[in-house]
C-alpha cells in the first residue's frame, strides 16, 4: 500500500499517518519528493481500512500496490530518482561515464588509465580489488592493497571510485574508499549483504544476476531501500543463454522495461555483457538510444596484458573515440555528458 500525500502539505501530517502504522506493527517508509511526500507500508496490510487512511489531513489518495516490490515501484515514486556523485546527477538528463581497468594490478597501471580518463573528463573511476573469479587460481585482487592504490589515484585525478564488496565482512574497508559500491552480478541475492547495504549511506550499483529476471532484480533492490538507502543505480550487464559467442546475452529491452517500472537509474555493463571489446562501441550505443542513464565500460592501458577479462578491455584511446561518437547519439535522444 502507498499513501501519497497533497502537494506542499506539512511533513508533521505524514508524520502524524507514520505514528499510527507503526502502532499497528507497520513498517512506513516516507518517499520524500520535491513536491508531495509519498508514505510506503511494508507489513501485513490486508486489514487496513483504506477510507480510515484516506480520512487523515493532507491525504490525497490511498493506493494498494500490485507487485510485490513497493519502494522501487514508479507507482509510490512518479519522480525519477537522481543520484549526485562527484557532479554527476545520475539518473537526470546527463548521462554518467564509469571506466577503468576490471582489476587493480599496480599503481602505475592505475595512474596511466586514469590520467587519460580524466583528461576526456570522466568524473567516476572503476576498479576492482577484490574479484568473484569463477576458478580458484584466477587473480582476485590485491584487496586491501588494491583499494589504497584505487583511492589514492582517483584523488589525484579529482575523480569518485566505483569498486565491489563481495562479503559482508569487507564493507566497512570497502566504504572507506569508494564512492559508489558495487554489486556485482553474482552477489545480487546475497541478501544479508543487500540488508547492510541498506544500512549504509553511499550510492550502490547494484547489477543484475547472471540469470536473474528482472522482477528478481527490482527486489534485490528492494532490500537495499527496504533498509533505509535511496541511493541504488540499477546495472543491466547480461544474461547468461544458450549463445556462446558472446560472454552474456545483452538484454538491452531491460533498459526502457525499467524505465516504466521503477524511478531507479539504471545503467549499462557492455563489457560483460558482450565480452568482446569489437562490440563495446555498438552496444553502447544502442543502449544510450534506449534511454540508459549511463554507462561502465573497462578500460586497460594495456588490454592484452591484463591480468583478468583481457578479451573485453581496450585502451585509454579507443574509449576516447567510443566516447566521442557517443555525444550526437545522446543528443539526439535530449540527454548530455
Amino acid at each position: 500500500m502507498i499513501i501519497v500525500m497533497k502537494a506542499g502539505r506539512p511533513q508533521s501530517e505524514a508524520v502524524k499517518i507514520m505514528t499510527e502504522l507503526e502502532a499497528r506493527g507497520l513498517k512506513p517508509v516516507p518517499l520524500y519528493g520535491v513536491e508531495r511526500t509519498v508514505i510506503a507500508v511494508i507489513g501485513e496490510e490486508r486489514d487496513l481500512d483504506m477510507s480510515h487512511l484516506q480520512s487523515f489531513e493532507g491525504v490525497d489518495k490511498v493506493m494498494r500496490v500490485v507487485k510485490p516490490y513497493k519502494l522501487v515501484s514508479i507507482e509510490t515514486h512518479p519522480e525519477p530518482t537522481i543520484i549526485e556523485v562527484n557532479g554527476v546527477k545520475i539518473g537526470s538528463q546527463q548521462l554518467v561515464a564509469m571506466a577503468g581497468p576490471c582489476s587493480v594490478e599496480s599503481e602505475q597501471q592505475m595512474e596511466c588509465a586514469a590520467a587519460k580518463l580524466a583528461e576526456m573528463g570522466i568524473k567516476i573511476l572503476r576498479g576492482g580489488a577484490y574479484k568473484p573469479r569463477t576458478g580458484p587460481y584466477s587473480f582476485q585482487g590485491l584487496g586491501k592493497e588494491g583499494l589504497q592504490i584505487l583511492k589514492e589515484t582517483a584523488d589525484r585525478h579529482k575523480m569518485a571510485v566505483v569498486t565491489e564488496a563481495l562479503d559482508v565482512r569487507d564493507l566497512d574497508e570497502v566504504c572507506k574508499y569508494t564512492d559508489i559500491i558495487q554489486m556485482g552480478a553474482r552477489n545480487m541475492q546475497n541478501f544479508e549483504l543487500l540488508k547492510e547495504l541498506g544500512r549504509i549511506k553511499k550510492p550502490v550499483l547494484l547489477k543484475r544476476g547472471l540469470s536473474a529476471t528482472i522482477e528478481e532484480l527490482l527486489l534485490a533492490a528492494e532490500y537495499i531501500l527496504a533498509h533505509g538507502n535511496n541511493e541504488v543505480i540499477l546495472c543491466e550487464r547480461g544474461i547468461r543463454t544458450f549463445e556462446k559467442d558472446t560472454r552474456n546475452t545483452f538484454a538491452l529491452a531491460t533498459v526502457p522495461l525499467i524505465k516504466e517500472l521503477s524511478h531507479l537509474p539504471i545503467i549499462v555493463d557492455p563489457s560483460h555483457a558482450t565480452g568482446k571489446r569489437s562490440l563495446l562501441a555498438p552496444m553502447t550505443k544502442a543502449a544510450i538510444a534506449a534511454g540508459a542513464d549511463g554507462f561502465i565500460i573497462e578500460v586497460h592501458p594495456n588490454p592484452e596484458e591484463a591480468l583478468s577479462d583481457a578479451e573485453q578491455q581496450i585502451t585509454p584511446e579507443e574509449f576516447e573515440k567510443l566516447y566521442e561518437n557517443l555525444k550526437p547519439i545522446a543528443e539526439a535522444v535530449n540527454r548530455h555528458f
